[in-house]
């Protein structure tokens, strides 16, 4: 396993917001895979979905993961809500790291979400009971992929980060002294 740390879990929940943080706090550079498949692409995840499908995002997903294991290490990783229910990405996120699941009770998600037009699996008539039935699908295999599950609904971002800090540093993961909320920078808006 590398050194690196996977943040998962459904949209909205966090992942890139935290994961920005993170790397600040651990100076180490972050990946989001949408991001880097978006520059590899050049479209956005929207395109993708209507131009090529969910199955070839998916597929670009799963080539995003194996070239981070071959490249990747002591950094910050956040991966969209939809690549770990590819079994395929399963050992590949176990070999890139240590995976900690953001989990958000769905009307987390919504209230996070309900003005966000960006979100492919949300442009239906009812977005919020997509994110239930959605969530009702994926949590079950989140928490499989993960080693640390945590619940980040109700918590703030320093909550989220210290109890973050506290499980890599149970896990000796993470040298106490390199974690030191002093380096997450003010100006940012996250959500």
């Amino acid at each position: 396993m590398k050194d690196n740390i996977i943040l998962i879990g459904f949209m909205g929940s966090g992942k890139t917001s935290v994961g920005i943080r993170l790397s600040y706090q651990l100076k180490r550079t972050m990946i989001d895979t949408d991001k880097w498949i978006e520059q590899k692409q050049k479209r956005t995840v929207s395109e993708i979905f209507a131009q090529s499908g969910e199955e070839a995002f998916r597929m670009m997903e799963t080539d995003c993961l194996k070239e981070l294991v071959r490249t990747a290490d002591k950094q910050i990783i956040s991966v969209g809500g939809g690549l770990p229910m590819k079994e395929e990405n399963h050992a590949l996120l176990r070999e890139l790291g240590t995976v900690f699941y953001l989990s958000a009770t769905p009307e987390t998600v919504y209230e996070r979400l309900k003005t966000d037009t960006t979100r492919p699996l949300l442009q239906v008539e009812d977005p919020e009971e997509r994110i239930r039935t959605l969530l009702k699908q994926r949590a079950p295999v989140y928490e499989a992929c993960a080693d640390v599950v945590l619940d980040v609904s109700d918590r703030s971002f320093d909550e989220i980060l210290e109890q973050i800090g506290k499980e890599l540093r149970l896990n000796k993961l993470l040298d106490s002294n390199l974690f030191n909320q002093e380096f997450v920078p003010k100006r940012h808006k996250f959500f």
